[in-house]
């Protein structure tokens, strides 16, 4: 009978322990971009595409210093996943840019 309760108290310390050892998953806002680095005698614009590669569909062309904000913290082989910021072009899109071309940027204030 002890060995039972030993057993039982074990597992359920090893549950509570999973249980409250586990992290809580926190909300990512976002880093915000320009895009940059553009030739302007070349296309002068920035693909937002379906996935993470060339191959993948052009969804969108992205001017010189369009602003951007990023879906997930870390891009994925030089990728990131964003979202066209509001009162531009393509507003409220969202898709993957590479990002050679991306800018960090301030917060806007008023975003």
């Amino acid at each position: 009978m002890k060995m039972k309760r030993r057993a039982l108290l074990a597992l359920l310390v090893a549950a509570g322990v999973g249980f409250f050892g586990e992290q809580s998953a926190q909300a990512y806002d976002g880093e915000f971009f320009r895009v940059c680095r553009l030739n302007p005698r070349g296309d002068n614009y920035l693909s937002l595409r379906t996935c993470p590669s060339v191959r993948c569909r052009e969804i969108f062309r992205m001017g010189p210093g369009t602003y951007v904000r990023s879906i997930y913290p870390e891009p994925r082989r030089g990728w990131w996943e964003i979202e066209i910021m509001p009162r531009q072009r393509g507003a409220g899109l969202t898709g993957w840019a590479f990002g050679r071309y991306l800018c960090t940027a301030p917060a806007p204030p008023d975003w």
